[in-house]
């Protein structure tokens, strides 16, 4: 049975780590998969940052044009684009984008007196005039524009070349947009030899601190990037995952302390087996002993030649009294210790005068041979407490009998008795040999007996639980101090 129990255990223990195992790595998965959605959206709030961004250079660009063109000089850049293929073992397309600025004064084309504002429709004519004539420009720059996926992409590449010179990307400015949208981040401006087109990502899943960081190209004819870098705080990523936590948590707890529950159930019903099986052991060799002298002494009552001392005759009435009277108190403890509730238990109250009362107990002591053992009874003389004769009697019975058997050949045991704040104290001391620490919290369990004394003295295990039982009856409370091999002192406060 013991190694079944160990093995279910152990069993269990595995059970609960594997299923802990697997909820973490179900967790850290569902984690990493919302990580990811977050940093997505995240990326995605980045790239609408950068736009908006881009939105309000271009806005401050033809603004400035416009300025420039009421003053009555400006200047545009016009790009035109060249597409070359080249043919062998596959066709090699190229593409070059040329961007010519041009000098003019819109007010001159027009015909205009410098200072006058420009309509919509005006300035519309002029680009159209300085395009139809494309010559004499100021500055011409060249572009490999291969690596845009049409023709498009390199207009706007080029116009974003134009935003550059006149309204140039920077750290702050982008900065400011990101923080508005409440994203913090790092960032770098870098420029590369290369033509860079597409947007780069980069996601980093660690755990404790993930982050994302975008490259994303602003001026793609010059290779001019921008390096954002966020830091993710996984406490925002947490909310997304609320219901699943909670739902997760709830089924663990609830797996977890069901096994636990089966678990020592299994463990319970073990040691009430054992319990039970000790207990009808002790019980039946505790009866033997009265049985067996009772059987003796009314055998030697039917010996008429052994009555007829009459010494011997009081002998034998004397000793089968004793066993009688060891029946009564085994049944007695059986009766009260079943009890289900302390009220239950049925108490004839009066005033009884505690010192006399241990006299008596003293009296009716046994001392088993080759054991000396001398009962002091330092109670005060005029201290009544209002107990149960027969019960408060049992109850120092038991706790001197118990200080006799788990003691060495000289017993002393010594009795005090003293009123404190309405309360009466009685303290049993003697010079026995101590209970052990591992002993001492489970002493007053029914059947519990200690590793210290299970085998070499008799009994049921019954004992102390009576007393506590009787104790608490009587509206007190009991409890010990002992260490092993320095004897043990009972404390019983009564109230007064």
């Amino acid at each position: 049975m013991e190694k079944r129990i160990k093995a279910l255990y152990i069993i269990t223990i595995i059970a609960i780590m594997a299923f802990l195992g697997m909820q973490f790595y179900w967790l850290r998965s569902r984690y990493e998969y919302s990580l990811r959605e977050y940093e997505r959206a995240l990326c995605d709030r980045i790239e609408r940052c950068v736009d908006e961004y881009s939105e309000i250079r271009n806005s401050s660009s033809k603004q400035d044009v416009e300025d420039r063109q009421n003053k009555g000089d400006d200047e545009i850049s016009i790009p035109t684009f060249s597409l070359s293929q080249q043919y062998g073992d596959s066709v090699k397309t190229s593409r070059t984008a040329k961007i010519m600025t041009y000098r003019y004064s819109a007010h001159e084309l027009l015909g205009l007196k410098p200072g006058t504002p420009l309509s919509d429709e005006q300035r519309d004519r002029v680009i159209d005039m300085v395009q139809n004539r494309m010559d004499n420009p100021v500055d011409s720059s060249v572009y490999d524009a291969s690596g845009a996926r049409d023709e498009n992409e390199a207009w706007i590449a080029s116009k974003n070349v134009q935003t550059e010179r006149k309204n140039p990307f920077t750290a702050a400015g982008i900065d400011s947009i990101l923080a508005k949208a409440g994203i913090r981040s790092m960032i770098n401006l870098d420029k590369s030899d290369t033509t860079v087109w597409k947007i780069k990502k980069d996601y980093n899943t660690s755990l404790f601190s993930p982050s994302v960081s975008l490259t994303i190209p602003y001026s793609q004819l010059e290779g001019r990037t921008a390096t954002i870098v966020s830091h993710v705080n996984p406490f925002d990523v947490l909310p997304g995952m609320w219901q699943t936590l909670t739902i997760t948590l709830i089924v663990s707890f609830l797996l977890i302390v069901c096994l636990i529950l089966q678990f020592t159930t299994v463990l319970k019903l073990s040691r009430l087996d054992k319990l039970r099986n000790s207990f009808i052991t002790t019980m039946i060799h505790e009866l033997k002993r009265p049985i067996s002298t009772l059987k003796m002494c009314i055998s030697g009552l039917g010996n008429d030649r052994l009555t007829e001392n009459g010494a011997i005759k009081k002998e034998l009435l004397s000793e089968t009294r004793n066993a009688l009277d060891n029946l009564a108190a085994y049944f007695s403890k059986l009766r009260d210790i079943t009890f289900n509730d302390v009220e239950q238990i049925p108490l004839n109250i009066q005033s009884i005068n505690l010192h006399e009362l241990f006299d008596t107990v003293d009296a009716a002591t046994l001392r088993p041979s080759g054991k000396e053992v001398l009962i002091i009874n330092k109670i005060t003389a005029d201290i009544n407490v209002s107990v149960d004769r027969s019960h408060f009697y049992n109850i120092l019975i038991n706790l001197v009998e118990n200080s006799i058997k788990y003691s060495g050949p000289e017993v002393k045991i010594n009795a005090e008795g003293f009123e404190t704040d309405g309360f009466v104290e009685l303290k049993i001391r003697d010079n026995g040999n101590g209970i052990p620490s591992a002993d001492l919290k489970h002493i007053f369990s029914r059947f519990y007996r200690g590793k210290a004394s299970a085998g070499e003295q008799p009994g049921m295990g019954l004992g102390l639980a009576y007393v506590k039982l009787l104790v608490e009856a009587h509206g007190g409370e009991i409890n010990v101090e002992s260490s092993e091999g320095n004897g043990t002192c009972f404390t019983i406060t009564l109230p007064q």
